[in-house]
């Protein structure tokens, strides 16, 4: 007879768990203030990475707010069902998929066609995005407009209308995905930016395949991000 196998929790899991049957059995009210990483890490006897790695999946599932410099709250109000996230993740991926054909395509078209004035105006998206971290939402909306800008400079009014066309979907996954980036990655918001410079390096160099393949490799690791969003959402409904 074949067993499933059984894969030990680490301890961020069994903190986020706890947290969440606190939040879900009203001990933490929807809005309330969750106590400091400090006192969170002192009441469970572990450390501030476990802390903070648990209220980060918290917070990509939808049951906290992480408010920088603010502190953490419980959501408001709470999800309706977190297994709807598993819902949500598989279609990001379908989202992912055409992203991975056309954006790649996007970003050789651009290295091969690209003007200084593409160059220029994807520098100063980078610079609004460096200015913008820390700041969630700041930082999404320059994510959106760098692809944007990108298949802009692939000088294609039709690759131009299909990014354009899925605007609002890019905003979806990119929430979806930023929200768990530091979680599944283990990135910092730096190493994230860094990837973003080192594609407009490869456009302004005008090479054409290595623009293609940056851009490539940056949306798999959303795509791994995604799938990580779903087994995190699948573990929470359990």
């Amino acid at each position: 007879m074949a067993f499933q196998q059984i894969r030990p929790q680490k301890g961020s899991e069994i903190v986020m768990g706890q947290i969440k049957m606190q939040i879900e059995t009203g001990t933490y009210a929807p809005g309330s203030k969750l106590p400091t990483v400090v006192e969170l890490a002192a009441s469970f006897q572990v450390g501030r990475s476990t802390i903070r790695e648990a209220l980060s999946a918290l917070k990509a599932i939808g049951w906290v707010d992480i408010r920088h410099g603010g502190g953490t709250f419980v959501s408001n109000p709470l999800p309706v069902d977190s297994t709807s996230l598993f819902d949500q993740s598989e279609s990001l991926q379908e989202v992912q998929e055409v992203r991975r054909f056309i954006e790649a395509g996007c970003a050789s078209l651009a290295a091969s066609r690209r003007t200084d004035a593409n160059v220029a105006a994807l520098r100063d998206i980078l610079q609004t995005m460096e200015k913008a971290l820390g700041n969630e939402e700041e930082s999404e909306q320059a994510d959106i407009r760098f692809h944007l800008e990108i298949a802009k400079a692939s000088h294609n009014s039709l690759m131009i209308g299909m990014m354009e066309s899925l605007t609002e979907r890019l905003q979806v996954s990119m929430k979806a995905s930023r929200r768990l980036w530091f979680f599944a990655e283990r990135a910092s918001a730096e190493k994230l930016l860094q990837e973003h410079r080192d594609i407009v390096d490869a456009i302004d160099a005008q090479d054409e395949t290595l623009a293609a393949d940056r851009m490539s490799q940056h949306i798999h690791k959303v795509d791994q991000v995604i799938q990580k969003l779903a087994k995190i959402s699948t573990d929470a409904s359990l």
